[in-house]
């Protein structure tokens, strides 16, 4: 089996000597007692459950490197006049996270862009400054209201590459890089180049697309390559099938918890309308959450009850809120992501669509809502409720998706692929194993 699978057996839970060491971050202890019981009889479901816990367990130091004054002196350092105060206030506000780690808080490695990009008032602090990225998404807005439709045309290099200190020469190596999938507003596909020749270019309507190279590696080299594509966002609703799996939990996260189930009914209150009832989960979540970034997935349990409990998250997390949400009120609802897209850079993104019985499939971005209720901006909020800008490149149609020549170890992200992926004939490699870069080489409204 996949071992990519066993993610769906989380929901067993840790058993509770096990679960006390990890919350107290005595994680060493809670590695020796899996390994203790994996040595033992299990039912196959907690033997999976112990097997992904104990790989999550693993990875979470590297996410979370900074002791307290580590993180307060960079604060110090970036942000004009900020105080240890203003600290343990964020801190407390759930707006920069930590664990313990033996017994002492480590906060999240990416905690300041966090607060920066999610508190105006702080990021005036900076010498960066606020973003001013939703000027052109207003006007893109405009333009889509005005024309029905606005396109683009895009070109972009991506590769990937295994750090040297890692290689040998010999080796095994099968790298992934995301290329753009076929859709209703994804269309003129070009695969341009691929480098080394012979990668693999999966079907354009695969669930998460990518081109994959299998090579017993000479010397290091690059995994490269360059597509160009055209994406239009329409003033309307795109007819296509709803599937089973539209209205389905998908464990580990797209699951109908107590809690999921209560939020649910109350926010969809007396109405059976399916797009009202999205339109409530999307007013929920943008005029109530807090974008801060994220560790990374793989070491997350439950995504979208624990972003209804802590009212914060990113992209991905507010998208599987909204898809759960969703689902559990019978509104299908379906996972979508690649990148965000602008003249000059490209970043990860993730998105969603839901189905309105009078329109069809429709776009919901909870991410961008949010960011437009922080800037006070009521008509881009409304606007990606329900449409979408040309801004962006989508790679994945689902959740939690196999690739088309499946990995056999461990993914960097078991859920979804905006950067690539890489393993060894022993095991997956980690983010920070090897090089990622994505370049804009061209693109053009029209």
């Amino acid at each position: 089996m996949d071992l990519n699978e066993y993610f769906s057996c989380q929901d067993a839970g840790l058993p509770e000597d096990v679960r006390r060491r990890k919350m107290a971050g005595d994680l060493d202890g809670a590695v020796r007692l899996i390994d203790r019981k994996l040595a033992g009889e299990l039912p196959e479901a907690m033997r999976r459950c112990l097997t992904v816990q104990r790989e999550m367990i693993l990875r979470l130091p590297a996410d979370f490197p900074y002791t307290r004054d580590q993180a307060l002196a960079m604060a110090k350092e970036r942000i004009d006049g900020f105080t240890e105060a203003e600290f343990d206030e964020l801190t407390d506000a759930g707006l920069i996270r930590w664990i313990y780690l033996n017994g002492e808080m480590r906060y999240f490695d990416r905690f300041l862009d966090s607060i920066c990009k999610s508190l105006p008032d702080i990021a005036r602090r900076t010498a960066e400054g606020p973003s001013r990225s939703g000027e052109r998404l207003d006007r893109c807005m405009a333009r889509v209201k005005q024309d029905c439709q606005l396109g683009t045309r895009i070109r972009i290099r991506a590769s990937l590459r295994l750090r040297d200190d890692l290689f040998t020469p010999g080796m095994f190596v099968r790298a992934h890089l995301p290329i753009p999938l076929l859709t209703s507003e994804q269309s003129g596909i070009s695969i341009e180049q691929v480098f080394p020749a012979g990668g693999q270019v999966a079907p354009v309507d695969a669930p998460q697309r990518t081109v994959c190279w299998e090579e017993d590696m000479a010397e290091n080299h690059e995994f490269s390559v360059v597509y160009s594509y055209t994406r239009t966002a329409r003033y309307g609703g795109a007819e296509e099938p709803v599937l089973p799996e539209d209205t389905a939990e998908q464990a580990p996260h797209i699951v109908f918890t107590p809690y999921i189930r209560a939020l649910a009914q109350e926010l969809a209150g007396d109405t059976s309308d399916p797009a009202e009832k999205a339109r409530r989960f999307y007013d929920y979540i943008t005029l109530n959450m807090r974008y801060t970034y994220m560790p990374e997935y793989f070491v997350l349990e439950d995504i979208p009850t624990e972003c209804a409990r802590s009212r914060t998250g990113d992209c991905g997390v507010f998208a599987l809120l909204f898809i759960t949400l969703c689902r559990c009120a019978g509104v299908p609802a379906r996972w979508e992501s690649g990148m965000s897209v602008d003249p000059d850079s490209c970043g990860s993104h993730d998105w969603a669509r839901f189905y309105d019985p009078a329109r069809g499939w429709l776009f919901a971005d909870p991410s961008y809502g949010v960011s437009a209720a922080r800037n006070g901006n009521e008509e881009r909020r409304q606007f990606y409720f329900g449409y979408m800008d040309p801004y962006r490149m989508a790679a994945n149609r689902a959740f939690q998706a196999p690739f088309t020549v499946p990995k056999e170890f461990w993914r960097a992200d078991p859920y979804d692929n905006q950067s690539g992926e890489m393993e060894t004939g022993e095991r997956g490699l980690r983010y920070g194993e090897y090089d990622r870069d994505r370049e804009v080489l061209s693109f053009e409204e029209f």
